[in-house]
């Protein structure tokens, strides 16, 4: 990536030679570009949300930035590209959307997220560090951009306006308004489930923002609920991909046997997971784990792995990250351990399974959904 200050060498994470999707956009660059040629004071507690791959605060390490993350694979990939580019990691202070943020914030940038919820939540908990004098710069690309997300920042902060779109990207300006009145953090939200799904019917389910569907069941969750394997004993089950944790939690009443671990690459998903068990008293014994899937699950230790997988990545439609917890499924399962896996019809992830584990079973399916199981043989 070429910026004012040189050019840095970025990859995503984890590094895979064979992806061709960079570790930046137009946005990031413009951003950058605007914060050298206005010549932004870069003094103070400088604080980047929602920095993709760690490409700001790389770019912008010499004046030692709070980066502000939901993701765990983003923090991974900030590590790798700051010792990539001969930066001590100490250089930037890594803090996630769950940890308390920085009591003052004199440089807020903002790489807006795909989720407009999870950005009123984290500009919500910045607010009160915010001052008059506060630099206060978004940035996006187009698509990204919306009425909305202006209407958000001047709701929460003051008075937005926008730059001129560079490359399909823009930039968002904001001044701060400390006169007004903040309003109340609506996160998390929480609900009732509706009956019909399960050990989970009317049970209560805890959403911190940003959590996929966060104010309703998704039709593709109540799907799997329907279809879930009957587990008996001290069975070990993974939710992988766990996002509020409905489907571990629903394992778990069903059997309070069963010793469930709860992963996700979010750190909101995660603390939405734990709050949706505890919520519900749910006997027997939980773990919540925020990784890169799998990883550091040790090999043949697993009885069930139970798997909706994501098909994006930010704007990015790619089936990486489902090849990838598959594979690390197949990895951590027993002999004779199974993979449950949710999908849509035309995602045709039971090619995958089949080249992987050398089979795959349709358990069930409707017009859009799939339930799939693959059994690992040895």
């Amino acid at each position: 990536m070429t910026t004012p200050w040189g050019e840095l060498a970025l990859t995503r994470f984890p590094e895979d030679p064979r992806d061709r999707l960079r570790a930046w956009d137009a946005s990031d660059t413009y951003l950058l570009k605007h914060l050298a040629e206005q010549e932004v004071p870069l003094s103070g507690t400088v604080v980047v949300l929602g920095d993709r791959w760690g490409a700001l605060v790389t770019a912008l390490a010499a004046h030692r930035p709070t980066q502000i993350t939901d993701s765990f694979l983003t923090r991974e990939a900030t590590r790798a590209n700051l010792d990539r580019n001969g930066v001590e990691t100490g250089s930037v202070r890594l803090l996630t959307t769950q940890d308390p943020p920085p009591d003052r914030v004199d440089v807020l940038l903002v790489r807006v997220p795909k989720s407009l919820a999870l950005l009123e939540d984290q500009l919500l908990r910045l607010a009160p560090a915010v001052h008059a004098d506060t630099v206060v710069v978004g940035t996006g690309m187009v698509k990204e951009i919306h009425t909305s997300t202006l209407a958000l920042f001047e709701r929460v902060l003051g008075p937005t306006r926008t730059s001129l779109a560079e490359k399909k990207a823009r930039l968002i300006f904001c001044t701060p308004d400390t006169s007004s009145e903040r309003a109340a953090n609506p996160w998390p939200y929480s609900y009732a489930l509706p009956d019909g799904v399960g050990p989970v019917s009317g049970r209560t389910v805890v959403n911190h923002a940003g959590v996929f569907c966060a104010d309703r069941l998704d039709i593709g969750t109540r799907f799997f609920l329907g279809h879930l394997p009957g587990t008996r004993g001290p069975r070990r089950v993974v939710d992988l991909g766990c996002g509020n944790g409905i489907v571990g939690t629903a394992v778990a009443l069903a059997n309070p046997a069963a010793e469930v671990l709860f992963t996700d690459e979010s750190f909101q998903a995660v603390a939405s997971a734990e709050a949706t068990y505890k919520a519900n008293g749910v006997p027997g014994h939980a773990e919540f784990r925020v990784g890169d899937g799998l990883a550091g699950v040790p090999d043949g230790s697993v009885d069930v792995v139970l798997n909706n997988p994501p098909f994006h990545s930010h704007q990015a439609t790619t089936d990486t990250t489902a090849w990838r917890m598959f594979t690390g499924a197949r990895r951590a399962l027993r002999p004779g351990g199974e993979l449950w896996v949710v999908g849509n019809r035309h995602l045709g992830y039971h090619v995958k399974l089949r080249k992987l584990f050398g089979n795959s079973e349709l358990v069930a399916s409707d017009p859009k959904f799939v339930v799939l199981k693959a059994v690992k043989r040895a």
